[in-house]
Order: C-alpha cells, then structure tokens, then sequence
C-alpha cells in the first residue's frame, strides 16, 4: 500500500530526516510548497514552537501571476529535498493551500467571500466562484508544478466555512447549526444569488441574534424546509463552481505533466479537534463546503480524505462511501498517527486495516514535524 508523509520545508531542512520517513515504510512526501498563517507546536524541529505565514515556500516564478501574486513565506529548500528524495527513492508532492490565505484576503477584501449582511469579514477564504481567484488558482499550480515535484496535494480548493476564517474568532452567540452554516456562505456578485435566498439566510442569522437559534440538525432538506427552497438551492448549486475551479486547476497541471491529489477536508470539518465525528457520513457532508466527490474524482489523479477519527468502525464506514462515490479512482486515505485520534500502535495498526480493507489504496500521515518521534514510530507496524 502506497503512504506519503506530509511535512513542512522547515521539517526537512536536514535532508537526513528523509532517511527516517523511509524507514517508517512510506514511499513519498508530501511538502508544503505553499501554505497558511499557524502556529505549530514542533517537539523535534529546530524550533520547538513554529510560526508560519502565508504563501510560497520558494522564489515567486516571474511573469507567471497577473494581479494577484502569492506572498513569499519562506524561500525554503525544495531543491535539496526533490534531491534527497531521489536518492531516497521518495516521491515528492507539492502540498499546496489554494485558496485559505489571510495575507491576500486582506490586501484584496472584494476576492473574499460576502455573507448573507454584504460583508467581506472572512479574509482568510477567497472565493472560489470569482475569475480572479479561479486564474489565481491555475497560475499556483503551476508555479508549484515548475518547483519539480510529481503531483500536487491540493488543499482548499472550495469553499470556506464561518467557523475557520480569521485568527481568534469570538462569538457569544447560540447560532445553532443552521446560522452557523449560512454565516459561512458566499453572496457574491460571482455567486450570483437570488435576492430570496440572500433574505432567506439573513432572516435566520438575525434570528439567532435574537436569541432565538433554529436549533434543527443541518441537512440539505433542514435547508430547504425551515429556511427556504431559494436559498437550498442557491446551496445545491454551488458544487458546480467548485468543480469547474478544480477541472480547470487540474487542467493547468495537465499542462505541465503533473498529476493532482485532491484533498477534501470534510474529515476536519467534522473531527478535527477531537476525533468523533458525529452524523452523517463525511462524504454525505461534504456538500457543505460545495465539494462533490463523485464528479471531482474524474477530474483528478487521485481523491484524498480525511479520517480524523478515533473509531475503526467510521473509517471503514466513511472509506466505503467516498470509494462508492468516487468509483475506481485512487482514494488516499490521510491518518494521524497521534493525538486527538490514535491511542496506540495497535489503533492506527486497526485504523490502517480498517481503510485498507474498505477500499483505500493509500494511506498518508499528517504530519511529521507537528508529531511526536515516539509517535512516528507507530507507523511501520501499522503499515
């Protein structure tokens, strides 16, 4: 079974680090060529508490981005770790954060998206639905195709939610599920609302605000019965946007001979802080952020999702489902190996099996900076 490891420039700084990835049983790496703001605990790096800002982990290419130009995080060493892989025999993926950025948000609000009071107060998520950030995307790809790396692990590329789009987010209001989602949703003139679904979300914000939160579960027909049938299906229709920003992203990368992983983070959305997903399968929630899995997986190398979770049972679950939708296309399935997720060696070993056997034909590891040495070590028994 194929495994990459995800690991930041930072991480691998001493090309000898690659030796251990290796040793662990993982066939690839998966480095973070362009990235967003964090800080990162790092209990074996160079510095123990990381910061990370947006943008590019090598030199801007000239000549390639109109307008709108990524920043440069870091000028890193991609070039030694494409050589020290080599001799590895690693596989090298550009890891890449298309459209989550702060730093562009905020220089350039108008690209961000507009909630449902005609504000742009999420400047970490730019708009998947505006040419500008679609070309934006196409021409990061291919900057990052030009670093040398095999494929992309592209994250991103979708819509954002409400609860993940600035640093210290503050609210002291019970907006309950629905209010919670419509907060997060994109009203731009890219968007093209109807004015009946842009009055539809604010009428329940407002009530929410009020004191009074629509407590109902969020599904799409929660959408349609207690909300509106405009606004649900303003919401059915934004998957298509997405996927059209991903044909053509994955169009660009055609271009330049690399392949394209793409990574969908309902997993996080749902387990992310503790690892017990709750309700529906993830596939079946991937809606809310206008993924659709089945028609993005003919469009892509492969299909990555995440199985941020504790039980064995939701992994074979969720793996079953994502391989139903996505046919016989690869499906690569993302673990950590640790906290909040994994016990033991013996649990990601039963993790590991679980995807295995329900389907995955890859399973990759977040993230070999951010974890633990005695952690890591779990992995080649479980691989």
């Amino acid at each position: 079974m194929s495994s990459a490891m995800f690991a930041f420039a930072d991480d691998l700084a001493d090309t000898a680090e690659l030796a251990r990835i290796a040793g662990y049983g993982c066939d690839g790496v998966a480095v973070a060529a362009a990235y967003h703001q964090a800080r990162d605990v790092t209990p074996h790096g160079r510095t123990k508490v990381t910061l990370r800002r947006d943008g590019l982990y090598f030199p801007v290419p000239e000549g390639l981005f109109g307008s709108l130009v990524p920043p440069v995080a870091r000028e890193g060493s991609l070039d030694a770790i494409r050589a020290g892989c080599a001799e590895r025999g690693l596989s090298l993926s550009g890891w890449t954060v298309f459209l989550h950025s702060t730093t562009l948000g905020l220089a350039h609000p108008e690209l961000t998206q507009r909630n449902c009071f005609g504000e742009h107060v999420a400047p970490a998520d730019l708009c998947p639905a505006n040419p500008e950030v679609r070309t934006y995307a196409a021409n990061l790809a291919r900057a990052v195709a030009r670093t040398g790396v095999s494929s992309i692990f592209a994250e991103s590329l979708h819509f954002g939610a409400f609860g993940h789009g600035y640093h210290h987010e503050r609210s002291f209001v019970e907006l309950g599920p629905l209010a919670d989602f419509l907060l997060g949703l994109c009203f731009c003139a890219s968007c093209d609302p109807p004015a009946a679904a842009v009055e539809q979300a604010r009428t329940v914000v407002e009530q929410a605000f009020a004191g009074e939160p629509l407590r109902h579960e969020l599904t799409r027909e929660a959408l349609a019965e207690h909300v509106g049938p405009e606004l649900a299906a303003f919401v059915a229709g934004r998957p298509d946007r997405v996927t059209e920003l991903v044909g053509e992203v994955a169009k660009a990368l055609a271009e330049e001979g690399c392949g394209l992983t793409y990574l969908d983070i309902t997993g996080a959305l749902k387990g992310y802080g503790d690892g017990r997903p709750s309700g529906a399968l993830t596939e079946r929630d991937s809606w809310r952020l206008g993924i659709d899995a089945a028609a993005i997986s003919q469009l892509v190398t492969s299909y990555g999702m995440l199985a941020y979770t504790i039980d064995e049972a939701r992994i074979t679950a969720d793996v079953r489902a994502y391989r139903d939708a996505i046919g016989d296309r690869e499906l690569r399935v993302v673990m950590r190996p640790g906290l909040p997720d994994t016990r033991d060696a013996g649990h990601l070993a039963a993790k590991v099996r679980a995807a295995r056997q329900a389907g995955a034909d890859a399973v990759d590891f977040y993230n070999y900076g951010m974890t633990p040495l005695s952690v890591l070590d779990r992995i080649p028994g479980a691989l």
